[in-house]
């Protein structure tokens, strides 16, 4: 009884798991005026803390921002969707209520791996599991944000992540016969992503 008991348990942990990462999606398009308080970026950032790190080095920083100066200063130095040729980005009202931005702090390691990976999807599974979403960017204007916010030269600038209540529909669909991956916005402005199936990306 007490071995089935711990089954079922295990079961409904690995499905609580698996529903987070299926709702885990890249949202470009949020509520702007929903708020995001500074506590919660904080809990956010304890769960990258707490995730793992290569050899322990702990060398990720983190700057917090859900303050709308500061929110535009730094949505001014991102690009938003590379699929999108003709989209620069959320328009207003429809921008991101809150970032975190991942920082690599140089006086601990020169080289950070996949650390603010690891961090980043800790970060927007806490962040579904509150009923919200976020994007993770990498294409950023780097030395523009540094003289923005005025980051120091020993943090190298990793990954931003935006965050807020999401404002669109995104679905994930199968790789047609075409083999196309690119992401792609329906009629109805419901946000496609293409994923490969299992089969084929198990090779043994």
């Amino acid at each position: 009884m007490i071995a089935n008991t711990k089954r079922y348990y295990l079961y409904k942990v690995i499905e609580l798991i698996k529903d987070l990462i299926l709702k885990n999606r890249s949202y470009r398009r949020f509520y702007q005026d929903f708020s995001l308080k500074g506590e919660m970026l904080k809990e956010l950032v304890d769960l990258a803390r707490n995730s793992a790190s290569a050899a322990n080095l702990q060398p990720l920083k983190y700057i917090l921002s859900c303050e709308g100066k500061k929110n535009a200063l730094i949505f001014s130095h991102l690009a938003w969707a590379g699929y999108f040729a003709d989209w620069s980005g959320p328009s207003e009202g429809e921008r991101p209520s809150a970032y975190i931005i991942i920082l690599g702090d140089t006086t601990i390691s020169n080289s950070f791996g996949c650390d603010h990976g690891i961090a980043a999807q800790s970060i927007l599974l806490g962040v579904v599991e509150k009923g919200l979403g976020g994007c993770i960017l990498g294409s950023i204007d780097r030395e523009g944000l540094r003289e923005s916010l005025k980051i120091p030269k020993k943090y190298e600038i990793l990954l931003v992540i935006a965050l807020g209540k999401p404002k669109e529909k995104v679905v994930t669909e199968a790789v047609g016969s075409h083999k196309k991956i690119n992401y792609w916005r329906d009629g109805e402005g419901v946000h496609h992503v293409p994923k490969r199936s299992l089969d084929e990306i198990i090779i043994s």
